[in-house]
């Protein structure tokens, strides 16, 4: 692939990517905001999150399950899910540089 195909289907990814985006605020102005789409909606990004995460934890091994479980346990401590997200991060590369012995 030349050049130029590789910024052609960047473009093309772009614009399905923003048109998806824009699809679905445009979409939503015209839905009413009932209790069951709100709370569709308040759920639907930890449901995101559990569906990117857990291929993920399945593939990733030993270091990938201390990483969900100390991230677990930080959320539950600061309930903050940044820093348990980072601290679970952490935790993994320590595992692996220092149990398993390297990257």
């Amino acid at each position: 692939m030349n050049t130029g195909d590789a910024l052609l289907v960047i473009a093309a990814m772009t614009l399905v990517t923003y048109a998806t985006r824009a699809g679905g605020i445009w979409f939503m102005a015209f839905m009413p905001m009932t209790s069951r789409v709100e709370a569709f909606l308040r759920y639907l990004a930890g449901s995101v999150l559990v569906a990117l995460l857990v291929p993920a934890v399945v593939r990733g091994g030993n270091a990938a399950f201390v990483a969900v479980g100390v991230s677990v346990a930080a959320l539950l401590v600061t309930r903050k899910s940044l820093l348990s997200m980072a601290i679970g991060v952490v935790a993994a590369a320590l595992f692996r540089a220092f149990i398993e012995g390297g990257p």
